[in-house]
């Protein structure tokens, strides 16, 4: 697997999102969608919470490596539009050493077959962070959360924002309040 160098890294926390399809430019990416917008939740979707912490800062061979991995795993993916990665975003904070990566996948089994499949890049990352965490002291925490859920089963209404969270991969529905005061979708 290639691995990324800080500098690689820099870029891409540079550039924190990424999703299959849509706007390219980030300019297009960060416009504004005016008025209220819900994403269709006829498809499921697997969200995928994964996050590291510093602990101590001058370990930098313990924690440096697992930085540096997740940007080379990501670019693999991105590039298999077969893999069931839909978008993620890079997340920092709230402390500093804090990052979090949201992913939004297809479907949990897509995330199980990436980071079981030993041709991919999962597998050998994985096997070094254990290696290096047994001997690290604590010097870096990771977690990670995986949440599968059907269509129809999750919400998801933006007002004046830019297409983010579900309704930046699943796709967004303009919508207009009824007289009730509560948003319905336009109908055309």
């Amino acid at each position: 697997m290639a691995r990324y160098g800080f500098r690689e890294f820099m870029r891409f926390a540079a550039t924190p999102a990424w999703r299959r399809g849509g706007p390219e430019t980030r300019a297009e990416r960060r416009r504004v969608r005016p008025g209220l917008v819900m994403s269709e939740n006829s498809e499921p979707v697997a969200v995928f919470l994964i996050g590291a912490r510093i602990n101590r800062l001058r370990k930098v061979r313990h924690w440096l490596p697992v930085v540096t991995a997740m940007p080379a795993m990501l670019k693999e993916l991105k590039e298999d539009p077969d893999s069931g990665l839909l978008g993620y975003r890079l997340l920092m904070g709230p402390e500093l050493g804090e990052v979090m990566i949201v992913q939004y996948w297809r479907r949990t089994g897509d995330i199980r077959a990436f980071a079981g499949d030993g041709e991919r890049g999962h597998r050998p990352a994985e096997e070094a962070f254990w290696a290096r965490y047994a001997t690290s002291d604590g010097a870096i925490g990771i977690w990670h959360e995986m949440y599968s859920v059907r269509p129809g089963a999750y919400h998801a209404l933006y007002g004046d924002m830019h297409p983010t969270g579900v309704g930046a991969v699943q796709g967004l529905t303009q919508l207009e309040r009824s007289g009730h005061g509560n948003p319905v979708p336009v109908r055309e």
